[in-house]
């Protein structure tokens, strides 16, 4: 399937299911469903932590272009008025960050932990932070490298304190991620 085929797919299940959103990763379309209220608390929350990052955004909702498929993050990081006039599947050019936070779905394994890390990384992102509800964490990939993923992660359990690096050159304390759990 390619690029183009998927999208019109895409759209079309958009019209008839208000509930399922559809990726194309690594060559395999996902269904993404909604999130729950914790998960989207946790998008909340970051969004409060990202407030001294003035220059920078973190929008939800934003489809992107990753290799040849297509990835909803929960969250995209990057320079205000980066979307504006994008369609529904952007370019990554600008992107600082991805954010995924793990789904409590037979799924969120590999769309979460493998294959988004891949793809986010072949894509050029600088960094992609996982937000993992399953083991209670917040692991921080960077130094991307296409064909092989990032080439490092920095893990740290909910309650530590987790340094972003620059461009955010902020550390957040983690302890409220531990409500949302369950």
């Amino acid at each position: 399937m390619t690029s183009g085929e998927f999208e019109r797919l895409a759209a079309l299940a958009a019209q008839e299911f208000e509930t399922v959103r559809l990726e194309f990763l690594i060559g395999r379309i996902c269904v993404k469903g909604l999130a729950d209220g914790n998960h989207a608390e946790i998008i909340r929350w970051l969004q409060e932590c990202m407030r001294p990052c003035a220059e920078l955004w973190l929008y939800s909702g934003v489809g992107i272009g990753v290799c040849e498929g297509r990835a909803l993050p929960d969250a995209v990081l990057a320079p205000r008025g980066t979307f504006v006039g994008k369609e529904n599947w952007a370019d990554t050019a600008d992107v600082v960050m991805t954010v995924e936070v793990t789904s409590y779905d037979a799924d969120t394994h590999r769309r979460d932990r493998e294959e988004k890390p891949l793809g986010y990384a072949d894509a050029g992102i600088p960094y992609y932070l996982l937000i993992d509800r399953d083991d209670c964490s917040v692991t921080l990939y960077g130094d991307p490298v296409q064909g092989i993923g990032y080439r490092s992660a920095e893990k740290k359990p909910f309650g530590a304190k987790f340094s972003l690096p620059e461009p955010l050159g902020i550390e957040i304390d983690t302890e409220d991620l531990k409500q949302y759990v369950g």
